[in-house]
This record gives structure tokens, C-alpha cells and sequence, in this order.
């Protein structure tokens, strides 16, 4: 039985509501809450449990929180990045190795890329090596993968990519990181048509036109021949990475048209023959509406067919101010210290809050828990903006505002 929101008639883009989620802490994060994309939580040489956060935008880098006590979260370091125009949405950890995305705000400047570091103390994270990826026609790294200690699959430009639209300017790259002070590049693969020299034409623009390129780039244990990528307005592909130097497509699928492109996240759930997708909203008031989490028959990849979608409430009760609709979920990450499911999803939908599904039917998803805090004190829309959910081993939960309001931390209550 799903909690009872705001009626579309009742005044406000939305009121508070929390469903079957317990809040055990919140942190403003010393006043630098806007948080992008990146969580991933190490456990320190001492025992200490330690959240690694990825800021969405300057003056902050990361930030990493103690969370041993999820009810007494502390900051214990938070960096500055380097310059003003750059960011870095994208983190994980894996071990004491922590490898972070750079991302410049146009095109041929500096420094973009990622960067490793060694955070075997996390008071003192150190710098072991930067991969650059600047050039004229690139913005570096929106987001990366790092899961086995070995390759990080990033979503990236590079400086010998001149796209065929400047839109279509992130592509696929692994990069080999088995000797972390040099990391080298090893494979790349990008939707044909989108580099200058391609002998297909370039593909048709989306009306509202986020670009044809690489975002998640998601690679598990369970099928470490695979790549899971979401293309933004080229839907999503599956790769055949079992030759990293030679990655190939195995099949395609996308929603837009009729819907409205940027595809986001990837997650198969593998035991249970299906993949999760979702769409990202990025216009204001609702603009791009529908923003979904589409639940698909993944049992033959090369026939992937959408069976459900998660449930959403009216619109309109959100459409007045911010971003509302799907953004990210918690991907499953393979390591020891996050939550596996593949009957509960939990994702993020900006000023929409924190939600919950549960997926043991696929066909009709139901949802579980909602979370939808109070609007942060400063908060430029005058709303939460949720970005991003992690669930660790132990089932709590931690969702962060991509504005100001920091980090949530809650218990699951179903």
C-alpha cells in the first residue's frame, strides 16, 4: 500500500514525507552539501568505516565522513580541487585506492581526467597518478568505475576524439591501473557516428538534445566479459569487453523517441534475467517528463524487452520548482562493503526524494519507502534535490542533496 502524497491541487512543489525510511543522521558537511554521483565506503586498516563522497561542483573535491556510528557521522577530511571550472561528480574506492573523475566546464582545459590516490590513512589522502584526458575538443571524466583494483571504465573525452557533434564528446575508455603510478589506456569503444571519420552518419538529434555519449560504465564480476553502458540520448549498449583492447557491441536499446533521451545507469541483476535502466531528469519544473526506472527482460541480451516501469506519483505535485524524475539507483557495486538486492531498488528523483521498490513481481513494481526531506535552509530551489543513493552491507542507507543539504542516512523500515 503506497503512502498518501500531496494532492496535484494542494499548493508548493511538495511536502515533506517519510514511508517506511528512519533518518539516523544528517550532516551538512561542514557547508559544502552539494554532492554529485561518487560514494563508495572503504573499511580503514583500524576498522573504521569511512564514506567517500564526490562533490558536485567546486570549491570541494571529496569529502570523506566516519560512519562507523551511522548515527554520529564525522568529517575527517574534505579537499579543494585544483581550479574553479572543473568538478569531480565521480569516485570509488576499491581497497586503500580511490580513483577520482575530473570534469572542466568546457572543453581544453586543465586538469581533466581522473586521479588515484592512496587513502591507507584518510586524513591523509595522497596523490599517486593522474591520467590525462584534456585536449581541445574534451571535458575529461564525468564518471568512472573502479571495482577489482585493476581497470577504472570511465566515461570520457580525449584529445584525440574530435566528435562529429559537440554534444557526442564522452566516449568509452578502459584504462589498465594495475600499476597504479602509470595507468594506461587499453581499450575504447564509441557509438558510430559520433567521431569525425566514422563511415556511418552521424545519428538524429534528440528535441531536447543532451548528446549522444557515454555516461555509467558498469562492469561486474558476474559477467566481467560485459560491459553495461548508458549512452545519454543513444540509449544503452551492452559490449563484449573480453578483449578490453577490442570492445564490441552486443546489442542496443532505448526508450527516445517517443521519451526524452539521457539514459543514465545500467544494472543487470543477473540471477533473475533482468536489467534495471534509468533516465535522467534534467530540465526544471518537470519540463522532461517522463523520467523513469524501466525494468527489462534481459534473459536473451541480444533481445532486451521493457516489461515494467517503477510507479511514480502525479507530476504536477512537483513540477514547480527543481528537477523531478528518476536520476541514479543503488548499482550493486561488487564489493565487500555494499548491499546486494535484486528485489528492492532504491533510486533518487531530485525534489521527488529518496524511493524504494520492490520488484519480487517485475511485471508490476510496488513501491516500498519514500523519503522526501524537508527543502535544506538555502536551498536554491526551495526544494531537496536528491542525487544519489549507496546502501552499505550492513543495510543503511545514504542519499545526498545535490545543492546544499549534504548527507541523509537512513534505516530501511520494509
Amino acid at each position: 500500500m503506497a503512502v498518501a502524497e500531496q494532492s496535484p491541487t494542494q499548493s508548493g512543489s511538495y511536502q515533506p514525507v517519510t514511508w517506511n525510511f528512519k533518518l539516523i543522521a544528517q550532516h551538512a558537511l561542514d557547508g559544502f552539501g552539494g554532492m554529485g554521483e561518487g560514494m563508495s565506503i572503504q573499511i580503514a586498516a583500524d576498522g573504521r568505516r569511512i564514506l567517500w563522497l564526490a562533490h558536485e561542483s567546486a570549491p570541494k573535491n571529496f569529502t570523506a565522513v566516519d560512519v562507523s556510528d551511522p548515527r554520529k557521522p564525522k568529517v575527517i577530511v574534505q579537499t579543494d580541487l585544483p581550479q574553479a571550472y572543473m568538478r569531480s561528480n565521480s569516485l570509488e574506492t576499491c581497497g586503500n585506492l580511490m580513483a577520482v573523475a575530473y570534469q572542466t566546464q568546457k572543453k581544453g582545459l586543465e586538469p581533466a581526467g581522473f586521479e588515484l590516490f592512496d587513502i591507507s590513512v584518510p586524513e591523509k589522502p595522497k596523490s599517486i597518478s593522474f591520467f590525462d584526458c584534456s585536449g581541445p575538443t574534451s571535458r575529461g571524466v564525468h564518471q568512472l568505475w573502479f571495482c577489482d583494483g585493476e581497470y577504472v571504465h570511465t566515461a570520457s573525452g580525449a584529445p584525440d576524439f574530435v566528435p562529429t557533434h559537440p554534444l557526442d564528446d564522452q566516449f568509452y575508455r578502459c584504462i589498465d591501473v594495475r600499476n597504479p603510478s602509470k595507468p594506461v589506456e587499453i581499450g575504447r569503444w564509441w557509438m558510430p557516428g559520433t567521431r569525425q571519420g566514422d563511415n556511418v552518419m552521424p545519428p538524429p538529434r534528440h528535441p531536447l538534445d543532451k548528446g549522444h555519449r557515454a555516461h555509467n560504465t558498469n562492469v561486474y564480476p558476474q559477467r566481467g566479459d560485459r560491459c553495461y553502458l548508458a549512452y545519454i540520448d543513444g540509449g544503452m549498449f551492452v559490449l563484449d569487453i573480453s578483449d578490453k583492447a577490442n570492445p564490441k557491441r552486443v546489442t542496443q536499446w532505448t526508450n527516445s523517441p517517443p521519451y526524452t533521451g539521457f539514459m543514465h545507469t545500467v544494472v543487470p541483476l543477473f540471477d533473475r534475467g533482468l536489467m534495471l535502466v534509468t533516465d535522467e531528469s534534467t530540465e526544471n519544473n518537470a519540463k522532461d517528463w517522463p523520467k523513469l526506472i524501466w525494468v527489462l527482460d534481459a534473459r536473451d541480451e541480444n533481445n532486451l524487452v521493457p516489461i515494467a516501469t517503477c510507479p511514480m506519483p502525479d507530476h504536477k505535485v512537483y513540477a514547480a520548482a527543481g528537477r523531478f524524475g528518476a536520476h541514479n539507483i543503488h548499482e550493486n557495486v561488487p564489493l565487500p562493503t555494499a548491499w546486494q538486492s535484486d528485489q528492492i531498488v532504491l533510486g533518487t528523483f531530485f525534489n521527488g526524494g529518496l524511493r524504494a521498490y520492490d520488484i519480487s513481481n517485475p511485471y508490476q513494481p510496488k513501491e516500498a519507502g519514500v523519503f522526501i526531506p524537508p527543502a535544506p535552509p538555502l536551498a536554491p530551489t526551495g526544494t531537496i534535490q536528491l542525487n544519489d543513493v549507496f546502501v552499505d552491507e550492513r543495510e543503511i542507507v545514504y542519499t545526498v542533496d545535490r545543492h546544499v543539504g549534504g548527507l541523509y542516512i537512513l534505516e530501511m523500515e520494509f
